[in-house]
């Protein structure tokens, strides 16, 4: 069985002393060990990182952006291979694999314009003979910490614009799916990227305290669940070091009385059930205004849930594969076998259907008259489970909304405009669709919610993340004539 080593300073590196498996989701066998890195090798990918910094950094930004329009060209080229190895340890199906591609050559796209990113601003004759100049300069070396259910994209949307910004990254992916962020580091070496800027230690809660303590890991980004992403916000600033970390989701959709029920429909099940549920954008939550809109709703998600073909991510047939491991695949289920008992009515049961061999695989489930405090309510499941909320209004629907401790991403149908434009302005959401169910944001905007869906200051991605991956410096300049130089204790003033 081949064993997935770590990518450091441009070769192959870990003794691989503690490993984990690697499973296939859809047969349930395992494909492989992935080595765990130990503090030690965790501290040698952060040296070759520093190593490799002052290089990269002094390196021109046009042969920078050189670097990601050449990436880019072998994203386009290779994705075939690179979804195939997303399908084959996440378990999503290739079309899906493919859109996350897609999704995450859009970074690569505006890292590429880092000669218009990382502009300064100048100011002449401030004061008489004195100009002043802004630059934007390297935080230094950072470290990049991203979830299973986008090995590709998250990556990218982190270590493209780090590196455009000068930056050096090691990379600690997730263990659940290791083997696409070597596929990333060996294309960003054939594209030009010199040895050591890009790195990538696998492993656990030993690699990722290192990277949090490390002094010579200046940056921070994490993407995961809420509880995790605390942490890492907490011991990562504790220590001094700038920390954006994203984390859960409870996405609510909204539908007016007015909305075209069946695009409605096939939204919602669309943003529910894709990619298993497994992305913190997914709509977990329907809040259908009126019983006569819900009624109609309802009936019409759970009329499509059964056209749905779940199965093996290599087959073209399949619409969503299995669950990334069989825990995940039974905790899931055991929020709508327990949501009756909760009061709520289990309208579409998906943990009844079969399946044949020994994947992770659970069936689409839809439970309706769900109400606060339930915990199908309260929990990001993280799994294709559809929630409904009834509400009797739109001030209740958006107040249902707003009390919810998470606040990444929320959408309203209507045809109204009246409405949605009161809806942009009244929900306290990070990113909002108006009849748009995944409000993803394209690459030239920044991606992150509100609330308990962020710890820090700036959004992944996009402009924020160029403010995040860069300090600015304000350089003060005078070239005085000699005979005007005098002693002056007063504070310096520009008039």
């Amino acid at each position: 069985m081949s064993l997935i080593r770590h990518h450091v300073a441009g070769a192959e590196a870990g003794a691989g002393e503690r490993t984990g498996q690697v499973w296939n989701p859809a047969t349930g066998e395992v494909v492989g060990e992935v080595a765990y890195a130990s503090a030690t090798e965790t501290e040698g990918a952060i040296a070759a990182a520093k190593a490799a910094l002052p290089g990269w950094r002094a390196t021109g930004l046009v042969r920078r952006a050189d670097v990601f329009f050449r990436l880019r060209h072998l994203l386009v080229e290779r994705q075939d291979e690179l979804a195939a190895i997303i399908t084959r340890e996440h378990g999503k199906v290739l079309s899906d694999a493919k859109g996350e591609i897609s999704r995450g050559i859009e970074n690569v796209e505006f890292a590429a314009g880092l000669v218009h990113h990382l502009k300064g601003e100048h100011s002449e004759q401030v004061a008489r003979g004195v100009d002043v100049h802004s630059t934007k300069q390297p935080v230094g070396v950072v470290g990049c910490i991203t979830p299973f259910n986008f090995p590709v994209m998250v990556p990218l949307w982190m270590a493209a614009s780090a590196i455009a910004c000068g930056n050096t990254v090691v990379l600690k992916p997730s263990e659940k799916d290791p083997s696409a962020s070597l596929f990333l580091a060996s294309l960003f070496e054939e594209a030009g990227l010199p040895a050591g800027v890009l790195n990538v230690v696998h492993g656990d809660k030993v690699a990722v305290d290192t990277i949090l303590d490390s002094p010579d890991v200046r940056a921070v980004s994490f993407v995961g669940s809420t509880p995790v992403a605390r942490a890492i916000y907490e011991r990562g600033t504790a220590n001094g070091k700038r920390v954006q970390a994203l984390g859960g989701a409870k996405n609510h959709m909204i539908v007016m009385p007015d909305a075209d029920l069946d695009a409605a429909a096939d939204a919602a099940v669309s943003a529910a059930y894709g990619s298993a549920g497994e992305r913190c954008m997914a709509i977990s939550v329907l809040v259908p205004v009126g019983e006569e809109t819900a009624d109609a709703l309802v009936a019409k998600v759970a009329e499509r849930m059964a056209t749905l073909t779940i199965g093996d991510g290599t087959d073209p047939a399949s619409e969503m594969g299995p669950l990334i491991t069989r825990e995940h695949r039974d905790r899931v289920a055991s929020y709508v076998t327990g949501a009756e008992a909760e009061g709520a009515t289990v309208v579409v049961d998906g943990t009844t259907q079969e399946f044949e061999g020994d994947g992770f695989f659970v069936g689409t489930s839809l439970v309706d008259h769900v109400k606060p405090g339930m915990k199908v309510y309260e929990d990001e499941i993280f799994g294709p489970v559809l929630s409904v909320v009834r509400a009797s209004s739109y001030d209740d629907a958006v107040a249902l909304v707003n009390a919810n401790a998470f606040a990444n991403g929320t959408a309203i149908f209507t045809r109204d405009g009246g409405t949605a434009r009161a809806f942009e302005m009244d929900i306290e959401v990070g990113m909002v669709g108006v009849n748009v169910p995944l409000p993803v944001p394209i690459g030239a905007y920044s991606f992150g919610g509100w609330k308990s869906s962020l710890f820090g200051d700036s959004h992944i991605y996009g402009p924020e993340s160029i403010h995040f991956y860069t300090r600015s410096k304000v350089v003060t300049t005078r070239w005085p004539d000699a005979s005007e130089s005098q002693i002056d204790l007063g504070f310096p003033s520009n008039h």
